[in-house]
């Protein structure tokens, strides 16, 4: 008896978006992180050893696009995530040892919660993903930060000219850099699988550059209650504002980060993880277009299994 034998007929059955493949979902579980043709010949997954690890390296590799644009006199534009977000320390530890200025880089955060309108919590609310950025690394930068006035949120108002100030910044000879998480359901920022069925063609929602007010898949909402709001998912927005894919696929260079495991042998995103790097790119699961980029996606190495029946 297994999954695909039962959920025809139980709460499951429409759960996961219809076009989901679950048998080749189940099969690139067992794959581990071995390379696929469909890779970017400069994509390449780097396992960590604990969380610590994980932290430091993307930290590093954050404050290093930082830099490198700096020493080359490039602009920088750099989409951002609210988690992970221990990273962030890092890089603020790297640029501050570096005496590197963030005065070169424009940041886009690319989500953020929101209501079916599209209306945002106040910048001053703790659980905002505007408030978390400023305490996790503008505010820790000091001299060295992002100019507030490049500095980019999810607002209803903001979020729609992201499209073009990013256009115009590439267009100065910046770098795009995306870096991200994984989401349970292999979501970018907060563009769902879901949203898939809603285009004729994977052109079309490749093109589809930001939504207000995105209807989130239960299982995001949980992930977001047991990772940001200890368990409580009465706490969880239904819907937020987020980027799409005629932005993040626009990326020159990825730094992904997958760190979703909780301690005695539990976690979240071994699935999402191998699901992303063997599936081959859909628009009905987000997160496989990833591996088509150039850059480093850091994992946690027990998320690449074996991922096996085990009681905790």
């Amino acid at each position: 008896m297994d999954f695909l034998s039962t959920v025809k007929g139980s709460l499951l059955e429409g759960y996961y978006p219809a076009s989901w493949d679950m048998k080749k979902i189940d099969e690139c579980c067992e794959k581990g992180v071995q390379r696929e043709d469909f890779w970017h010949p400069h994509f390449q997954p780097i396992p960590c050893k604990t969380l610590s690890d994980f932290d430091t390296y993307m930290g590093h590799e954050i404050a290093l696009q930082i830099k490198k644009a700096a020493d080359e006199g490039r602009k920088l534009a750099m989409i951002l995530p609210v988690g992970p977000m221990g990273m962030y320390k890092w890089a603020v530890f790297f640029l501050k040892e570096w005496q590197v200025s963030c005065s070169h880089v424009t940041t886009f955060n690319m989500d953020e919660w929101a209501d079916h309108e599209g209306n945002t919590l106040p910048s001053d609310n703790p659980a905002s993903f505007e408030y978390s950025m400023k305490q996790a690394l503008f505010d820790k930068l000091g001299d060295l930060t992002v100019p507030e006035s490049q500095r980019n949120f999810a607002t209803k108002e903001n979020l729609p000219t992201y499209a073009a100030k990013i256009a115009n910044l590439k267009a100065q000879g910046a770098r795009l850099v995306l870096v991200f998480g994984i989401g349970r359901m292999c979501h970018i920022a907060f563009w769902e699988p879901h949203f898939g069925a809603e285009f004729d063609s994977d052109e079309a929602w490749a093109r589809a550059t930001h939504r207000l007010g995105a209807k989130l898949h239960p299982l995001t909402i949980e992930q977001n209650a047991i990772t940001s709001f200890k368990s409580r998912t009465t706490l969880v927005p239904c819907t937020a504002n987020t980027i799409g894919p005629g932005l993040f696929l626009q990326a020159d260079v990825i730094i992904g980060g997958c760190d979703g495991t909780l301690g005695r042998g539990m976690g979240w995103q071994g699935m999402s993880f191998l699901t992303t790097l063997h599936y081959g790119p859909t628009r009905h699961i987000t997160s496989t277009y990833m591996p088509t980029l150039p850059g480093k996606l850091f994992y946690l190495e027990e998320l690449a299994g074996p991922l096996t029946a085990e009681c905790n």
